[in-house]
């Protein structure tokens, strides 16, 4: 790749032209979000005043009286009921199955009323103070902002570019990315920054690390070579809805894990494909203004030499991390210390490593405790009112961030209260619950459901807990087992995430991006993303029916097939 870029920027074109173009018109997304509300108000109000409502479903059995040679009904002498037996199918000679309605009905909640204007208001500041990544953000660029202040970030990008080939550096950020996922959100927050300066002190496009970082920490989502809190808070929302037809059935948090671990090894192949055929070559059509490459940032090896100031900083940077790993370890490994073990959320009942509830603070002071060092060692940092002076400029670069975030927060809690987005889930399932499908198709058409229904709600586990009670039971009945359902939508639920609207995190991404292409807007993010989107889609889900035809088992305790007990 030639590290002159080009003088002037191609204008935009095909499919992904006319996708930015367009997205790029749309307003701001802080107004977009704003329009967002509006519209939601009035559809729940339309909804309401025509009487929307959706009841929700499950599959169950067909059952049927059992009787004696003669025909006469046999009694339960236990509980003097009469004894019912499923309904064989002598087709398939599996019980038959149907729909019935469970619970009381959904109804759109109208935003527009007396009530729904003050819920409007009187939530609005807890919908913003309680937006998932606000917290986190503001939290960990505390760190991350000191660090990048003091000068680290640009001496371990200088000195990672001498390490890592220029051809490696896209499978090593992607596979960074997915594996990021072990730390919950964090790699959201860390690494597009990161991958952005390191690419361009490549010289090249800032934006295809961004989106080399996206598409691994979003896109690759469930992949990943260790367990972590993801696979346990699935299982558990999988086990009680398998317990519906088998009340003994559990599912293992380690149930995916084969699948999991080779389709990170596939995504960081295939995320390298996509950015060297279809992603960085668009990229480097644009001007340096507009995020395309802007050649080396110094010419000349003298000058991606780290100086003794900086290596020394280097070196008490790792030294204090390295005693803050040691210290981490002890609080997590040693009984009884305040890591230690596991910990019971009292209102979801989940069940997490404690240091894993505590991973944001960890990322904190993995930047922080660094950066000082890094800082005292080369002079940046010379009095206590110098970190806090880092500490407020991290805070200064937050500001688009938090501006969007208001307006973002305010949408996706509109979005469900109203329960216009719980609607369309059910909705959606029903449909494809009441087809009769073979097992491929019913997997590739629940993988598009999941997909689609992911545009409209992000939340892995809030999205799960509506569709689960539908398509687990409803495949164990297809012979389906509850390990490959929750395989099957764990790849539908990442493989869209970078382009949705409705992925919080979606605005952090953007703003990082903006400070390399300051007119890019949602439209470029979108383009940019979407090959990856696309063809992760395709070859991961082929990647499931593979794995399917071949009998391997997903994980540990993770079956493909599911035999009923007593049959």
């Amino acid at each position: 790749m030639s590290d002159s870029p080009s003088p002037t920027t191609v204008k935009p074109t095909g499919i992904l032209g006319l996708i930015e173009r367009v997205g790029n018109a749309l307003p701001d997304p802080a107004l977009l979000f704003f329009y967002g509300c509006i519209l939601i108000m009035v559809v729940s109000h339309l909804g309401v005043m025509a009487g929307w409502s959706v009841r929700p479903i499950k599959m169950q059995e067909v059952m049927a009286p059992v009787v004696d040679a003669s025909g006469v009904p046999m009694v339960d002498a236990a509980t003097g009921q009469p004894r019912m037996e499923p309904v064989i199918d002598p087709a398939t000679n599996r019980a038959k199955t149907e729909l019935i309605e469970s619970g009381d009905p959904i109804q759109a909640r109208s935003l527009l009323s007396a009530e729904g204007i003050y819920w409007c208001l009187s939530n609005m500041v807890a919908n913003f103070v309680n937006f998932p990544p606000l917290g986190i953000v503001l939290v960990a660029m505390f760190g991350v902002g000191l660090a990048e202040k003091t000068g680290m970030f640009d001496t371990l990008i200088k000195g990672m570019a001498l390490v890592v080939p220029q051809t490696l550096l896209t499978p090593a950020i992607i596979f960074i990315g997915i594996m990021a996922n072990i730390a919950s959100d964090a790699g959201y927050i860390v690494l597009p920054p990161l991958a952005a300066a390191l690419y361009l002190s490549s010289g090249r496009s800032p934006l295809a690390g961004i989106a080399a970082a996206f598409a691994g920490v979003s896109a690759g989502f469930s992949a990943n070579l260790l367990i972590g809190g993801t696979d346990v808070l699935i299982a558990g929302i999988t086990t009680p809805n398998a317990q519906i037809l088998d009340p003994g059935y559990a599912v293992n948090p380690a149930c995916n894990l084969y699948f999991m671990a080779a389709s990170t090894l596939l995504l960081v192949f295939v995320g390298w494909g996509v950015s060297a055929r279809f992603v960085e070559p668009r990229l480097n059509k644009r001007a340096p203004e507009d995020g395309g490459p802007a050649g080396r940032v110094a010419a000349g090896p003298d000058a991606m030499r780290l100086s003794a100031a900086e290596a020394k900083g280097l070196r008490w940077a790792g030294l204090w991390l390295v005693v803050l790993l040691v210290a981490l370890a002890l609080l997590v490994f040693i009984p009884g210390a305040p890591l230690h073990g596991k910990f019971t959320n009292p209102t979801t009942n989940r069940v997490t490593d404690r240091w894993v509830d505590a991973i944001v603070p960890i990322v904190l002071f993995a930047f922080l405790v660094p950066g000082i060092a890094y800082g005292v060692a080369v002079g940046q940092i010379r009095t206590q009112k110098d970190v806090i002076g880092c500490m407020i400029h991290a805070m200064r670069t937050m500001a688009p961030v938090i501006t969007m975030a208001f307006f973002a927060s305010q949408f996706i809690a509109f979005f469900n209260h109203s329960n216009l987005g719980r609607m369309l889930a059910i909705i959606g399932g029903t449909t494809l619950a009441e087809a009769q499908l073979p097992t491929g198709v019913v997997i590739v058409g629940f993988i598009c459901l999941v997909m689609f229904l992911n545009l409209l709600v992000s939340s892995m586990s809030a999205k799960y807990v509506l569709v689960a009670p539908i398509f687990v039971p409803m495949f164990m009945m297809l012979g389906i087992s509850p390990e490959l359902t929750q395989a099957s939508y764990r790849v539908a639920d990442s493989v869209t995430n970078i382009i949705t609207p409705m992925n919080t995190y979606m605005i952090v991404i953007l703003v990082v991006m903006q400070k390399f292409a300051p007119r890019a807007g949602v439209g470029t993010l979108v383009s940019t993303m979407l090959p990856y989107s696309i063809v992760f889609a395709v070859v991961w889900t082929l990647f499931l029916l593979g794995w399917m035809q071949l009998g391997i088992p997903l994980g540990a305790n993770g079956p493909l097939h599911y035999i009923p007990t007593g049959r």
